[in-house]
Order: structure tokens, then sequence, then C-alpha cells
């Protein structure tokens, strides 16, 4: 009925509006995690990168060169770890957009389907109340039949009456006006 759909709707909307903030919820929370990993991503590196002026002619004067290349590998490493995770929140969002795409068609959908089932229960409801008046008229139209019915039946025996009764004096008369 229109109740049970209107409280369907109104079930469908709540639904969707607690889907809808506990997504915003999870959207913030995704970009206050990416804030903060971007800070200590930039605080790492810049803690890597920087070497006073006393150690870099230190490690010049000693000669060795894997002094150089052990910082840059291990800055290479943390840089690719902290681009991997970086990638796979990119990957994660994307993947998270995609079915709030998914939920918000479906929720369209289903809009539409509760519109379109709307107008056929109204449609149903017409019909209904149309055919409980054709109803109504028909059984007066079939009383009035039959009380007509009834009339004429009476009309038609008092008429064989009268018609008999006219016989009747018509042959008394021929009966006694002729002669035997």
């Amino acid at each position: 009925t229109k109740e049970e759909l209107e409280e369907l709707t109104l079930s469908i909307k709540s639904t969707a509006n607690r889907v809808r903030n506990k997504l915003k919820i999870i959207e913030q929370s995704i970009k206050d995690e990416d804030d903060e990993n971007q800070g200590s991503v930039n605080l790492r590196i810049r803690k890597t990168q920087t070497t006073t002026d006393d150690e870099l002619e230190e490690m010049l004067e000693s000669g060795n060169p894997s002094i150089f290349t052990s910082d840059i590998i291990s800055d290479t490493q943390i840089t690719r770890q902290a681009l991997n995770e970086i990638e796979s929140r990119h990957k994660d969002i994307i993947k998270l957009e995609a079915s709030i795409r998914e939920l918000h068609d479906m929720f369209v959908d289903m809009a539409m389907l509760v519109e379109q089932q709307g107008e056929m229960i109204n449609n149903i409801e017409t019909n209904v109340v149309n055919a409980t008046e054709y109803i109504e008229r028909a059984k007066e139209e079939t009383k009035r039949a039959v009380r007509y019915q009834s009339k004429a039946r009476r009309k038609m025996f008092y008429i064989m009456i009268c018609v008999v009764v006219l016989l009747v004096i018509i042959a008394i008369i021929i009966g006694v006006t002729v002669p035997s």
C-alpha cells in the first residue's frame, strides 16, 4: 500500500544518509592519514639528506665511497617504501571511489524503481476504486431490471385476463345473436 511504500522510501533514505555520513568520515580519515604520512615522509627525507659540512669533510677524507652510496641506497629504499605506501593508498582510494559510485548507482536505481512502482500502485488503486463504483452501479441496475421484469409480467397477466374476458364476452354475444 501507499503507507508501506512511504515507510520503505523513508527507510531507504535514512540508510543512504547513514552510508553517506560514514563515507564522509572515512574520506576525512584517509585525508588526515595522508597528511600525516606525507609529513613523516618529508621529515625522513630531510633527516637523511641533511649533513653538516664537518661530516661531509670527514667522509671525503676517509676515502670510503661506500659511505655515500649506503646513504643513497637507504634513502632510495625509504623513498621507494614511501612511494609504495602512497601507491597502495591511492589504489585503495580508487577502489573506495568505485564502491561509492556503485553504491550511488544502486541508490539511483532503487529510487527509480520505487518511483515506477509508486505510479503502478497509484494506477492499481485508481482501477480498484473505479471497479468498486462500477459494481455498485451494476447492482442498482440489476435491481431496477428485476423490478421492471416483475412489473412487465404482471401487466402481461392482466392483459391476458382482459383478452380472455373479452373473448368470452364476444363468444357470448355471438352465441346469443346467432340463431342455432
